[in-house]
């Protein structure tokens, strides 16, 4: 491994797929993001010592100001951004207290998994969207 590729900072994020009457909740990174307005999963770093799960629920307070329920998780994925790598650690969640408030993100749509890709997603999220409407595709068939 060169010394490059030893500084290359890499970042775990936990990531929501929130649910709600078939739809999924998704959130425009606002422009003084990195990665800015792009689409994502709501979600964020985990902390050293902090678990996955644990890590969603006080994501999803702080950015979004609600409580959720974490459920089944999908196939963690991994992507290569300019100056740094990420992989995230999807899972199946719903709302279970509050609603959604803007604290981050500069919007939020709920979106039927068939239109997710009329957004413009951050690339990181792109493999997590098609696994989750092959899982949704075949819940339906």
């Amino acid at each position: 491994m060169s010394d490059r590729e030893e500084q290359r900072k890499h970042v775990h994020v936990a990531c929501a797929i929130v649910e709600r009457n078939g739809l999924v909740l998704s959130a425009l990174r606002s422009a003084s993001m990195n990665l800015p307005l792009r689409w994502e999963f709501p979600g964020g770093k985990i902390e050293p010592g902090e678990g996955r799960e644990d890590c969603l629920k006080r994501e999803l307070v702080e950015e979004l100001g609600v409580e959720i329920e974490v459920g089944s998780p999908l196939t963690p994925a991994t992507h290569s951004y300019p100056g740094f790598e990420v992989t995230l650690y999807p899972f199946l969640c719903r709302i279970v207290s509050g609603e959604v408030t803007l604290y981050e993100h500069s919007e939020a749509r709920w979106l039927s998994p068939a239109r997710m890709l009329e957004l413009e997603w951050a690339d990181a999220d792109l493999p997590i969207i098609l696994e989750y409407q092959q899982l949704r595709a075949g819940a339906r068939g």
